[in-house]
């Protein structure tokens, strides 16, 4: 869902809800069940990141993303020599981003701005739609000093923010080891000093498991914050991979269910093989996580 989408669709859903229970007060015991309980599971939704397939050009990318089924679709800019958002930036320009997108029945998710950073793409992303724009958390220090730092961290990304109301979309830090945000208690001091909804997180389990930190706990702490989850785990080569690596993803769905997370959950690595296998390897992990699922959230 782009994020531009879900007021409008959290308004539909309420109103939906509200429906069924007025049904339910007039028909009794008489109204199904099964209307009720689907209404109230909580939708895991996939995204894909195309810096899994950064070996082809932008429009293959996201036609292979949306063959393999994904609803939505976070486009890298340079980082590990990703060529795709400048190439939108220079080339397709927002509109042509849009028929691409259009064309493979996809929508767009979020800008990764690691390289360039949100302000260098914040038209171009407000222009094709709005969405998230990720980028990185400053360095850590001491632990003694973590409120303050946090509050600074916080207070460094105001123009940022500022840009994300003007252009109607999101900005989200992830937490990587060494940085600022990567302990629960870190989490914690993000959760309670930001107040602005255009500011949040995107999760990585990879860096939290490395940091032999809870990736359910973070994702309790984080709560509405919480932007953007990868499932990625500490793991090596495609090991990292959902269902590739050893990792238990129920524990995690579980974790974003409980929250109520409304978006999406993204499947990624670093330094992918060439598309093929990485396309047989996506498809893996998405049929695991799609088990975990089942398992975590039983119908």
């Amino acid at each position: 869902m782009n994020p531009n989408e879900y007021y409008a669709f959290s308004r539909r859903r309420f109103l939906a809800s509200a429906a069924l229970g007025t049904a339910a007060a007039v028909a009794g015991p008489g109204l199904p069940n099964s209307a009720l309980a689907a209404e109230k599971r909580w939708k895991m939704k996939l995204s894909c990141s195309t810096i899994c397939f950064s070996k082809l050009p932008i429009e293959q990318a996201i036609e292979r993303i949306a063959k393999l089924g994904f609803e939505s679709v976070d486009i890298w800019s340079a980082h590990a020599g990703c060529p795709h958002l400048d190439d939108v930036q220079t080339r397709l320009g927002a509109d042509g981003l849009k028929e691409v997108l259009e064309k493979n029945k996809v929508k767009l998710y979020a800008f990764s701005v690691y390289h360039g950073g949100y302000p260098k793409y914040a038209e171009l992303l407000g222009k094709a739609g709005g969405g998230i724009a990720i980028h990185g958390c400053p360095k850590g220090g001491n632990a003694k000093e973590l409120t303050a730092r946090m509050k600074n961290a916080i207070e460094s990304l105001k123009g940022e923010v500022e840009l994300a109301e003007k252009y109607d979309s999101y900005v989200a830090v992830e937490n990587h080891g060494g940085s600022l945000l990567n302990s629960l208690d870190s989490f914690k001091a993000f959760a309670d000093i930001n107040k602005s909804p255009r500011l949040g997180i995107a999760l990585a389990p990879y860096h939290l498991q490395r940091a032999k930190a809870s990736i359910e706990e973070a994702i309790a702490i984080s709560g509405k914050h919480l932007l953007f989850f990868y499932a990625w785990q500490a793991a090596k080569g495609t090991g990292q991979l959902p269902g590739v690596g050893p990792a238990d993803c129920t524990p995690w769905i579980a974790a974003l269910a409980k929250a109520g997370y409304q978006w999406y959950v993204n499947p990624f690595m670093h330094h992918e093989p060439e598309p093929d296998e990485m396309a047989k390897l996506m498809a893996k992990s998405c049929d695991y996580l799609n088990e975990c699922y089942a398992k975590a959230v039983p119908a």
